[in-house]
């Protein structure tokens, strides 16, 4: 199976864990947040679990603990902008965060160029990039960075309005969080740039740790279980109640957001271990899907820029897909 296969799974699994992460998020509940991350944890952890059988380096204690200190920047960096992201929903639509947030993949591209130029290994990496794999690779990053631009035009448009209804409070309320708000996806941005790039270094055959995609998702996994119980702690000791994850409205939006996010994270592994610079812009480009499911299924009304951003980055994927179509002919 080609990168561009893997690479697209990835998307639509994200972009489907996006919509229940939005789904599962409460704006009332300042632990909204930390519930998504124990579920996240539960599901990674499971993974990681059934997989450690497979591991290509042939795990034990000492190797675990080894290869855990290599991708410990990797995985926090993930999973800080993770945290943060579900932050984010509390206060900002889900068609504002995922395209801001997910400026990363351009950004952890130019990241992965840098170092394989610095370290002289920027040869192979770049024989990957035909003319058709740059025009596509191009317009999906500037699709993206432009629906971020679009959104957050709208943001401070809608915080702007007057409102006359009690619903319209209500709504503009949260919107009164303005660009303190943006906050969140901007931090994302950065810290998702940190170890998507870090994964393409440490996936590359030349610069890599020597760590393969089976042993990149169990120590991700495992560092997601244990972060997931160290919020679940912690909210046991603001609280003082024990968070139940196992409420049948928990797991429709939490438990199914978890899931697709595992299901993406296995194929972009896959993809990244293959071709990661024209992977990490292409698989952030999954907030083009959250962005058709949110007003599908959540009513996110689009505008006709907004509408032009999407075309533009599906666009730019199909020319990927024809180009990786006729490399295989």
């Amino acid at each position: 199976m080609s990168w561009f296969v893997f690479a697209l799974v990835a998307t639509l699994g994200w972009g489907f864990a996006d919509l229940f992460y939005k789904m599962g998020t409460d704006e009332n509940d300042k632990h909204s947040h930390l519930k998504i991350a124990v579920w996240v944890g539960f599901v990674m952890g499971i993974a990681a679990m059934v997989l450690l059988p497979f591991s290509e380096s042939g795990f034990n204690i000492k190797n675990l603990l080894v290869n855990a200190l290599k991708y410990t920047p990797a995985s926090l960096a993930y999973i800080i902008s993770m945290v943060v992201g579900y932050a984010g929903l509390r206060y900002l639509e889900v068609s504002i965060v995922s395209p801001i947030q997910n400026a990363s993949g351009a950004f952890s591209m130019i990241a992965m160029m840098i170092f394989f130029l610095i370290t002289g290994t920027i040869n192979d990496d770049l024989g990957d990039f035909s003319v058709l794999n740059i025009i596509g690779t191009a317009i999906i990053i500037i699709g993206v960075i432009a629906l971020a631009i679009v959104e957050n035009r709208l943001s401070r448009k809608e915080a702007d309005e007057g409102a006359k209804t009690d619903e319209e409070k209500k709504k503009n309320k949260k919107y009164q969080f303005g660009a303190l708000a943006l906050l969140f996806p901007l931090v994302y941005c950065l810290f998702d740039t940190i170890g998507t790039a870090a994964d393409g270094i440490i996936l590359d055959e030349e610069t890599g740790l020597g760590l393969g995609e089976i042993d990149i998702l169990i120590l991700y996994g495992l560092t997601f279980f244990v972060a997931g119980i160290i919020c679940y702690l912690f909210m046991l000791a603001r609280t003082k109640k024990p968070y139940n994850p196992f409420k049948i409205k928990e797991i429709r939006t939490k438990g199914v957001a978890a899931c697709f996010e595992e299901f993406g994270q296995i194929f972009y592994v896959f993809a990244m271990a293959s071709k990661p610079m024209l992977a990490a812009p292409m698989v952030a480009s999954y907030c083009i899907v959250s962005v058709v499911l949110s007003r599908i299924f959540l009513k996110e009304k689009l505008k006709k820029a907004q509408y032009a951003c999407v075309i533009a980055v599906i666009a730019g994927i199909v020319i990927l897909g024809i180009n990786e179509g006729l490399g295989e002919m």
